[in-house]
């Protein structure tokens, strides 16, 4: 690789220039590089031959003697030149140098006359085209300006104004503009101040405000804006984005013009001119867009590289600017071309060239141009090549083996074949753009490869390099071939019993099929050999129904996808129907269009029903609630007349009669006044244990002697039987020896049951 100085490159490019009309004019383009160079000019891409008026210098700056806008033949010096160097390694262009001849056009706008009372404010404009752009002046009575006023302001576009007028302020104004080219006086204007100042209240009102501006960065840009009113009001600035203008390079010409020097693309933008009444928020408005333009740049320049033949040589270059620039590249001045080895790619950033020969080796230009400048950068590529390397591989051959897999097969190269160590194989598919190329590496005493994991009925290219340890051998020829094609993948399937006599085949489309043209279906009762079939279905379709089928057998069902290579492999499935005829006898079938009108009559009795259902749930819950509380009212008052006073073992007999006679009867009186007693409820209240039933039911027999009779009736006799137990009126026994009364009989009910 050389070294920078060693580059061929610019030194001093021509720049864009106004020339002055019968004056010379120089275009100097200096360049450095391995001698020997040769520098040529041409203007709007045409070769400039030297001649008596342009001829180029020995240091191969451009002179052109006398320069004319227009000749007499009609030809013009006026157009776009560049400066072509060339040495043994290529050829490098300059930047395109714009040259326009001086003009000054007349003014299309004069001062005009202007009576304007005292205090308020006066604007004269005179507007003129030229290049380059005039510079105006002002003259008061053919006087120039006293610019010291500061009530007297000169805006850059030709505006003067004067603010808070005297009389003294009256005279005559005209403008004078001067260029290279020319000067030239406006026409006259009258300035009349009459009156004295006025004190009826003015609303605040802008005269002219700011006008829409397109300028490059580092110029100067005015934006005017005069405003009157009484009181005077206060002019301020602002940008409609919200962002704050900025205090650097700002500054306020007379009463509100603000000026920015040394522009940036920031200050780019829409700004805002307001009028304020002091004290109040009244206020006027009004605005401009500014735009600041900026000449292409290079944020990354490329770099000169050097690189093995065959290998990759990237180039990059990154430009910015205002607007963003487009970007071009040149090989050795031309155009460069893309191609399947040369590619463009991020917006012409990037420039790729894959597999490099000899014939690429050139200087590469990337020239980045916008509508505010152009500018240029240059790299050579240094295509290496080392002698003794291997020729390209001979007799390179594809064969197609299936429909993923190709056979590759070549010979050695005719010479230098002893320092190789390998092969490598370039595998592409043939629609595929260079860069998705891949490799397989193969070993020297090896002149065949298998391909494989390849996509059926696709074409692919071929070609092959033998490689030593000092580089590559140039490329083998290219071969292409395609793959076979492949039958479609085996389709997913499924069987429905519709009826007694009929199934559904049902299956699903898939990306796994390939191009299919579209399917096969067969089917047969188990126990036979031949098919139905094949019945040839569109591969649009999923679904087909199999009728006037026997439910007493088994049936077997296939389905295969084909296209034009052949037929896939089939799914098969097996179906019976008798299941379907079994459910059918126990379960006839229903009256569909009867139950589909009663489905709407079910469905409002089934609202029905769950309210009513809800509705008796609440009533039997509120039941429960009530008649809990009152069975425990209940109980507790069968307590309180079963809790009685102890008495002497000697009275007991008879207590126990009035227990089961007299005491009895009050008590029913008692349940008759609405406190009766649910046997059952109170059986489940206080249930009695089997020992205790045993007791009682041996109670209604027992002859033991009364004593003993007497304590066994109070101690094993459960409370709650007093209150459940009814006698009828019947005769009272004669009381036994010891003059107690007989046990009540257990099989009795209660005389208020019911």
């Amino acid at each position: 690789d050389f070294g920078r100085s060693s580059e061929l490159a610019f030194v001093v490019e021509p720049s864009d220039d106004i020339a002055v009309q019968e004056q010379p004019l120089i275009l100097y383009c200096q360049v450095e590089g391995i001698q020997p160079i040769t520098i040529t000019w041409r203007k709007n891409g045409v070769m400039i031959v030297d001649s008596e008026n342009a001829f180029m210098l020995a240091n191969g700056s451009l002179y052109v003697s006398r320069f004319q806008r227009v000749r007499g033949d009609g030809s013009s010096d006026e157009g776009e030149y560049d400066c072509m160097a060339q040495n043994l390694y290529g050829l490098v262009v300059s930047r395109k140098a714009k040259i326009q001849a001086a003009t000054m056009s007349d003014f299309h706008i004069h001062p005009q006359n202007a009576v304007v009372e005292e205090g308020g404010v006066a604007r004269f404009q005179c507007q003129i085209h030229g290049l380059p752009e005039p510079v105006i002046l002002w003259q008061k009575n053919r006087m120039p300006v006293n610019t010291d006023n500061e009530r007297y302001t000169l805006l850059p576009k030709g505006v003067l104004q004067i603010t808070g007028l005297r009389a003294e302020d009256s005279g005559i104004f005209h403008c004078v503009a001067t260029n290279i080219a020319n000067v030239k006086f406006s026409r006259e204007a009258r300035l009349t101040v009459s009156g004295s100042r006025s004190s009826v209240y003015k609303d605040p009102m802008i005269l002219v405000g700011p006008e829409n501006l397109t300028l490059t960065v580092h110029q100067t840009a005015v934006l005017e804006c005069i405003a009157t009113g009484n009181p005077r009001p206060i002019v301020s600035w602002s940008r409609l984005d919200g962002r704050p203008i900025g205090v650097e390079g700002i500054q306020v010409l007379g009463t509100g013009n603000l000026m920015i020097s040394d522009l940036t693309v920031q200050h780019s933008g829409i700004y805002v001119c307001a009028a304020n009444k002091p004290g109040t928020r009244v206020r006027r408005t009004a605005q401009g867009r500014l735009v600041v333009q900026a000449p292409a740049e290079f944020v990354q320049h490329p770099q000169s590289i050097s690189r093995p033949v065959g290998t990759t040589a990237i180039f990059t270059c990154v430009a910015q600017g205002e607007p963003p620039p487009q970007i071009t590249w040149l090989r050795n001045g031309q155009i460069l071309e893309t191609s399947d080895h040369i590619k463009l790619k991020n917006n012409n950033s990037t420039l790729s060239i894959y597999g490099i020969n000899q014939a690429d080796e050139a200087i590469y230009q990337c020239i980045a141009e916008n509508s505010a400048g152009s500018t240029q950068a240059s790299a050579r590529l240094t295509v290496l090549w080392a002698e003794g390397l291997p020729g390209p591989p001979q007799s390179v051959k594809a064969e197609t083996v299936s429909a993923t897999t190709i056979q590759v097969s070549w010979k050695e190269p005719l010479q230098n074949t002893k320092e190789i160590i390998g092969y490598v194989l370039h595998i592409r598919k043939a629609a595929d753009p260079v860069e998705m190329e891949y490799q397989e590496a193969v070993s020297k005493s090896t002149f065949q490869q298998l391909v494989t994991d390849l996509e059926p009925s696709t074409s692919y290219s071929f070609y092959i390099k033998a490689y030593t340890s000092r580089g590559a051998s140039k490329a083998s020829e290219v071969t292409v071939v395609s793959t076979l094609g492949e039958v479609p993948a085996i389709p997913s399937l499924f069987i429905k019993v519709i009826n007694s006599t009929t199934v559904q085949a049902t299956w699903e489309p898939s990306i796994k099929l390939g191009q299919h043209e579209g399917f096969k279906l067969y089917y047969r009762k188990v126990h036979l050999s031949h098919y139905t079939g094949p019945v040839l279905l569109p591969s649009n379709v999923t679904a087909y129904n199999i009728t006037h089928l026997d439910a007493s057998v088994v049936y077997e069902v296939k389905l295969l996808a084909y296209n034009q290579h052949g037929d896939g492999n089939s799914t098969v499935r097996f179906v019976s129907l008798r299941e379907t005829v079994e459910r059918t006898v126990l379960n006839p079938p229903c009256d569909c269009m009867k139950d589909e009108q009663n489905n709407k009559t079910s469905t409002t009795g089934i609202i029905i029903g769950i309210h009513i259902g809800v509705t008796c749930i609440i009533f039997c819950v509120l039941f429960l609630m009530f008649g809990y509380r009152g069975r425990l009212l209940m109980c507790k008052n069968v307590q309180e007349q079963l809790s009685t006073p102890q008495i002497p073992r000697s009275q007991r007999s008879a207590t126990g009669l009035v227990l089961n006679g007299a005491a009895r009867r009050d008590r029913d009186d008692r349940d008759l006044n609405g406190k009766q007693l649910d046997m059952n409820e109170l059986e489940r209240l206080f249930p009695t244990s089997p020992s205790q039933e045993q007791q009682d039911k041996g109670m209604t027999v027992s002859h033991s002697p009364p004593a003993t009779h007497d304590d066994t009736q109070i101690s094993t006799l459960p409370l709650d039987e007093f209150s459940i137990i009814e006698e009828q009126p019947d005769p009272l026994p004669k009381p036994p020896r010891g003059g107690s009364p007989p046990a009540p009989a257990l099989n009795q009910r209660p005389a208020n049951e019911g």
